[in-house]
């Protein structure tokens, strides 16, 4: 199964969190609290901005210009990065990161979280894909185990509901290769 990512899409997107995706990943984390408790309450932004995890990826997001693409009509897949994830980086790169000068490498980075479509947990049990993101590379995903990972990242949290999509909760920042 491959997501196909338009042209036009590929220069604006990002976000999310989730619960479903790895039952089996842990639990008491607020984003996958919230999943399983609140219907879809507003777009991306509105969920991940309405979360204590995802005040780092909020402001990148306010800092590539995201936003209003973000808000736009969908739908999106995003694998969203926790404030715990951003942390992981090594010091001093998400500062850099979130400088003017730096945000076109921030909106690329941020594009590889998202995939056009809502894709939930059940349509990926128990297969290995490559999904197309908006910055125009593919992520590997592998639901066919226990757990769900994306790339090098683990899923903790799966299917929150948006308006305009649906957030999985990663533990780790997906970076694009060069």
């Amino acid at each position: 199964m491959t997501f196909k990512t338009p042209v036009a899409l590929a220069a604006a997107v990002l976000l999310a969190s989730g619960s479903l995706f790895s039952a089996h990943a842990g639990s008491g984390m607020k984003a996958e609290q919230a999943a399983m408790t609140q219907p879809a309450s507003g777009d991306i932004v509105d969920v991940a901005a309405g979360n204590s995890d995802f005040e780092t990826l909020v402001a990148a997001v306010k800092a590539a210009g995201l936003v209003d693409t973000l808000k736009g009509d969908g739908p999106f897949t995003v694998f969203a990065p926790t404030d715990e994830a951003f942390a992981k980086l090594p010091a001093g790169t998400v500062d850099d990161l979130l400088k003017p000068e730096n945000r076109a490498q921030l909106t690329r980075i941020l594009t590889y979280h998202v995939v056009p479509g809502r894709v939930t947990s059940d349509q990926l049990a128990g297969k290995q894909i490559q999904a197309d993101t908006a910055a125009g590379q593919s992520l590997a995903i592998d639901a066919s185990g226990a757990g769900v990972m994306v790339q090098q990242a683990t899923v903790t949290a799966a299917d929150i509901p948006a308006s305009n999509g649906v957030i999985h909760v990663i533990d780790t920042v997906l970076m694009p290769q060069d």
